[in-house]
């Protein structure tokens, strides 16, 4: 899973072919428990980039997109949101998988 440093690393990332955004934070109890099958969905979905996004190093990014949960998905398409999963409460595997195949 790519990370990325500056805002305009995520302007970037979102122009072009299918990008799926993973907002989480390494103090995350419900994060933690999705990280040992991430990569294997990255594989499984291989025509999507995936990115760490960490909401306490991009906080204004996690509010100019209303993410005020975590853990977090947001998909893109050529620049445009096709997608998202976002709440607070904690995820399954079966639940990231049937929104990636959604955005897919």
């Amino acid at each position: 899973m790519k990370k990325f440093e500056k805002h305009e690393e995520y302007l970037e990332a979102i122009k072009e072919g299918k990008s799926i955004f993973l907002f989480s934070a390494d103090w995350c109890p419900d994060c933690r428990v999705i990280e040992p099958f991430l990569p294997e969905l990255e594989e499984k979905y291989g025509d999507m980039d995936f990115y760490y996004v960490d909401r306490d190093d991009h906080i204004e990014l996690c509010q100019e997109m209303d993410i005020f949960g975590i853990p977090s998905f947001v998909a893109f398409k050529d620049g445009e949101e096709t997608g998202r999963f976002v709440s607070k409460m904690r995820k399954s595997k079966e639940e990231i998988e049937e929104f990636l195949t959604s955005v897919n």
